[in-house]
């Protein structure tokens, strides 16, 4: 969220800063044709920044999306082994247990 945040902030700062730049260029003693080609390169320059500002973002957000699937990766793998853990040693109590109830099951017998 605090991600975000900052990416809100930088998105109305550009924005400002991009329309602040066009009242600049508004207000400035120049002909017509200077203030057009003065704009359409403030307004190159802005989307040039944009568009690298985008891949940078995208690149993080793989990076961040790839560590979040290793990470569970890592996750479900320990608890399928905590699991099958518990499977043996359950497993293993009730073969003991049975083994127990023939062992006493046996004395008795031998004892009756």
């Amino acid at each position: 969220m605090a991600e975000n945040n900052g990416a809100s902030r930088l998105t109305y700062f550009l924005i400002g800063f991009g329309l602040g730049a066009v009242v600049a260029l508004l207000f400035a003693p120049k002909s017509g044709r200077e203030l057009r080609e003065d704009i359409a390169e403030k307004t190159r320059r802005g989307l040039e920044k944009a568009q690298e500002t985008y891949e940078a973002a995208r690149e993080r957000a793989k990076e961040l999306v790839e560590t979040g699937r290793e990470k569970v990766s890592a996750l479900a793998e320990e608890a399928r082994e905590r699991v099958a853990e518990s499977r043996e040693r359950l497993s293993a109590a009730i073969e003991a247990g049975r083994q127990a109830y023939r062992e006493e099951k046996w004395k008795a017998e031998a004892q009756g």
